[in-house]
């Protein structure tokens, strides 16, 4: 059997498939679904998402967001998301960069806080990349 999954973001759908298995990054930790799962509504992180399709794994990053499984159907409404085979790691890694030194330069809470959540999702990218090319 397999899982039917949607992951929609606010510009488009990226992803519409069947896998067998996927891993999420959800607010609580890591959580893998399988068919047959219970129903579930879970809240997401930034993050790397695995799915498993056949034998082979494929990483998407997600920006936070909701996923809702129920029926073998797996629902994923997120604030933003990519393929690790659009993610140019040279690109990834240079932007990890640039949001460590505003971090470091940040002076306010709130430049803290943007730089922050900045170096989370550079670092989702530069993992997800990695992984992609391995």
């Amino acid at each position: 059997m397999t899982l039917n999954i949607r992951i929609i973001a606010p510009d488009r759908t990226v992803w519409d498939a069947e896998a067998q298995e996927i891993i999420l990054p959800s607010s609580t930790g890591q959580l893998g679904i399988l068919t047959g799962h219970a129903p579930l509504l879970t809240a997401l992180d930034i993050g790397v998402m695995r799915v498993r399709v056949d034998k082979e794994w494929m990483p998407i990053v997600l920006m936070g967001g909701f996923a809702e499984i129920e029926n073998n159907q797996l629902t994923i409404l997120v604030n933003g998301a990519e393929e690790a085979s659009q993610i140019d790691l040279s690109e990834a890694e240079k932007n990890l960069e640039t949001a460590t030194q505003l971090l470091s330069d940040a002076s306010s809470n709130k430049e803290k806080i943007e730089a922050t959540q900045k170096i989370r999702k550079a670092r989702a990218r530069v993992q997800a990349a990695t992984v992609a090319i391995v």
